[in-house]
């Protein structure tokens, strides 16, 4: 057995969700290359740890799969835990390929070691700014939670903006469920509000309470971090949930492999799959072909082709770690006439 430790959110206050659709598309990925005959005969096999979440707990796994001799990680979707995942195994020398997380700096130092599949949160998040200001929304609201991420998240969203004479205010995520809340952003003349909070809370109460206010009617709301992606979005809000445009790292243009991916995944899952579903699949496919050639510039040699595009890696400016550059990148909603369909509004 060639082993490969998978770092996944199965239990809160991860976002779990996301972790099963990652985790079921990694499955997939090694079942695949199980059966066309594994790297040079040798099979695949998971040796799954739930970070839930924990930046603590997910350098101690990574720490306790290099002792269980594992030859490459994979996975995990917070942006926080990545990096410390990244940190740690950078200092062992262990390679990992980070599927979904979008931080920029996911090491504070260049490593040859870790490589990424996700677009780096700057490329992304420049994509939402340039829909928002094509949509004609200059002053922009950002119910916001401490963190890296978002806190990242909001200054790529300020620094873009800013360009073309745009503004944007920070409101606290806590106090926008409240009556208080909803005041300061009417007061605000900000006409979009984005959601950079956790999910479900206080992301699902921020809606339903903007939703509920009159003066807030005409009020975009947003998600860039993907909150509406997943199915359990529309079963918590129904149509509340539906307008509320995000970032999908998807392709509009769908291959034969990615019809059979979505297929086999939609089964695997009992409903429809994610993007990170498709991002734990091909990085299954991108660590099978990386091991069977390693030893120093492996991932400058891979070269596979995806569900979402070709795949190949290369050093992105200001980015420490070898970077798919890039996946594609859509803004889309869920349709208020069909909740369960995405509309594409954006691409970048």
């Amino acid at each position: 057995m060639i082993r490969i430790g998978a770092l996944v959110p199965l239990t809160q206050p991860g976002w779990v969700t996301a972790g099963r659709h990652l985790l079921a598309g990694l499955e997939l990925g090694v079942r695949e290359v199980n059966d066309t005959g594994g790297i040079d005969g040798r099979p695949l096999e998971l040796v799954v740890r739930d970070t839930a979440a924990d930046p603590a707990r997910a350098a101690a796994a990574v720490g306790d799969l290099a002792r269980l001799g594992v030859a490459a990680l994979a996975g995990e979707y917070h942006s926080v835990v990545a990096r410390a995942a990244a940190a740690r195994a950078a200092a062992l020398g262990l390679p990992f390929l980070c599927s979904s997380a979008v931080l920029d700096a996911l090491t504070e130092q260049p490593t040859d070691v870790v490589a990424r599949l996700a677009p780096a949160q700057s490329h992304g998040w420049r994509v939402y700014a340039d829909f928002l200001l094509g949509a004609g929304h200059r002053r922009i609201a950002v119910a916001t939670e401490r963190s890296v991420y978002w806190a990242a998240g909001a200054a790529i969203l300020r620094d873009r903006l800013a360009r073309r004479g745009g503004g944007v205010v920070a409101l606290d995520a806590r106090t926008l469920t409240t009556t208080a809340g909803c005041d300061e952003l009417a007061e605000s003349g900000a006409t979009a509000v984005l959601l950079l909070a956790g999910h479900p809370e206080p992301t699902v109460s921020i809606v339903r309470a903007v939703r509920r206010d009159r003066r807030l009617a005409d009020v975009l709301i947003g998600g860039p971090a993907g909150q509406p992606e997943f199915a359990e979005w529309v079963g918590l809000l129904g149509g509340d949930g539906a307008a509320i445009p995000f970032l999908r790292y998807q392709s509009e243009d769908q291959s034969p492999l990615w019809t059979r991916v979505e297929a086999a995944l939609r089964d695997r899952l009992s409903e429809a799959p994610s993007f990170v579903a498709f991002e734990g699949y091909d990085t299954a496919l991108v660590l099978a072909q990386a091991l069977c050639s390693p030893g120093a510039g492996f991932w400058s040699r891979v070269a596979v082709e995806g569900t979402r595009g070709p795949i190949r890696f290369s050093r992105a400016p200001g980015i420490g770690v070898w970077q798919w550059a890039w996946s594609p990148v859509q803004v889309v909603d869920r349709d208020p006439e069909t909740p369960d369909r995405f509309r594409v509004l954006h691409t970048g």
